[in-house]
């Protein structure tokens, strides 16, 4: 905020704001009242979603993850056959049973499969898979293949059913630079943020000055025009900006430290959750991103260095968290859009394909193998079948770990996987 306007004169015209009537929703003027007594916002803060509750942290495999040299097959003939320059050495591999192994590059989690911290969901997709990056994305943030629903994310009708707590700005947060469809909530969208410092309003930046400032308050202040939308999307943005910003900076404010991570963008985000959620930021859900797993070609040392990325970052941040005193609280899913073919192509990587496997991490979780290893041989169009539907996966999550109705989230019951 400029030195212009101090933050009582922002709280003074957010007050202001809902005194207009009838235009302001019921929660901005719970958040207003909230920002000018902080006793208030301590209360409405003890609401279903605080630090004593379950935590989900979602992480985002982008691009398509090879599944087949992640959890490796490696007493399989047709495994090798497929991949001759791609398929991992059958004497590297980190063997969980007597015919499927970790890739190398997974040690680090696989310290935590061995203690039963780890769980592998196999051959997971849904009918009719799309290949397309764009389309089979927006299928896991949905949940709804058949598009049926209204294009609200999975996690997103999760807020919108468990109100009041979709109301709290800080409900889901995002590390990264644009919201993903999943948190897309009909209530509202959660924030998304790429650092604390960042996270704040600033509205003198990039040449906005002082008149801009001013019409921007005009209309925040405005009465009630023939366009109450409009008018409420700018109330609703300037007061997550300031309550939310405030909470993410003082839950980081409180972290100690102590864990090192490793330097890349996955470990950069998961330590900032693990910050915030030290801070006790009243979150029941996060997200985090990794990409890169596009590897249609040289796909070798790309993938290995993504799987390495995985397996450090996850393991830190399991670390962080059980010294905190907090790793009962969290459970990690890991996914990707879709998997890669069994064959490798001529360009020494691998083309879009269709099952992949899932892996939840947690310390409250049932480890192990889930589901039978797809087939090598029995295929669709060179594609591996798939036998769980993903949101088998996440009617267990909303059932086991977030106490919500997975037939009201998803459109149907689901079956679960006992993985919790």
């Amino acid at each position: 905020m400029r030195q212009g306007m101090t933050r009582r004169e922002f709280v003074k015209k957010g007050l202001t704001i809902v005194a207009v009537g009838m235009t302001a929703p019921s929660f901005l003027t719970r958040t207003a009242l909230a920002l000018n007594n902080p006793w208030d916002l301590a209360q409405a803060q003890s609401r279903p979603g605080t630090p004593d509750e379950n935590i989900l942290v979602v992480v985002q495999m982008g691009g398509g993850n090879d599944g087949l040299n992640t959890l490796v097959p490696f007493t399989e003939d047709a495994y090798y056959r497929a991949r001759p320059t791609l398929a991992v050495p059958q004497k590297d591999v980190l063997r969980v049973t007597d015919t499927l192994g970790l890739h190398p590059n997974l040690g680090k989690v696989k310290g935590l499969y061995d203690k039963g911290a780890m769980a592998v969901i196999q051959g997971v997709g849904y009918p009719n898979p799309s290949r397309s990056h764009f389309k089979s994305m927006e299928i896991w943030h949905t949940a709804d293949p058949e598009g049926r629903v209204v294009r609200y994310g999975w996690i997103g009708r999760y807020f919108d059913s468990k109100c009041p707590v979709c109301e709290q700005p800080t409900v889901g947060v995002n590390v990264g630079p644009a919201m993903p469809l999943a948190l897309k909530a009909e209530s509202g969208n959660g924030v998304t943020l790429e650092t604390p410092e960042t996270f704040q309003w600033m509205p003198s930046m990039n040449g906005i000055g002082e008149k801009e400032e001013m019409e921007l308050f005009r209309l925040l202040n405005a009465p009630a025009t023939n366009e109450p939308g409009t008018i409420d999307f700018l109330r609703h943005t300037a007061m997550n900006a300031v309550i939310s910003s405030e909470r993410v900076r003082e839950a980081v404010g409180k972290y100690k430290g102590g864990i090192e991570y490793p330097n890349n963008r996955l470990g950069y985000g998961l330590k900032l959750i693990a910050q915030m959620i030290a801070g006790n930021l009243s979150t029941k859900v996060y997200y985090a991103n990794m990409t890169g797993f596009d590897t249609h070609a040289a796909q070798r040392g790309v993938h290995e260095a993504l799987l390495r990325e995985l397996a450090e970052g996850v393991e830190a941040f399991y670390r962080d968290l059980e010294a905190q005193g907090n790793a009962d609280r969290v459970l990690v899913l890991a996914f990707s859009e879709f998997g890669r073919r069994v064959a490798e192509n001529g360009s020494a990587g691998t083309d879009h394909g269709m099952a992949a496997p899932m892996f939840v991490f947690g310390k409250r979780i049932k480890g192990g193998l889930y589901g039978q290893h797809p087939s090598l041989t029995d295929l669709v169009e060179g594609d591996l079948k798939h036998a769980i539907d993903f949101r088998s996966v996440y009617a267990t999550v909303l059932d086991k770990w977030l106490g919500a109705d997975p037939a009201k989230i998803l459109g149907a019951p689901f079956e679960r996987v006992p993985f919790i």
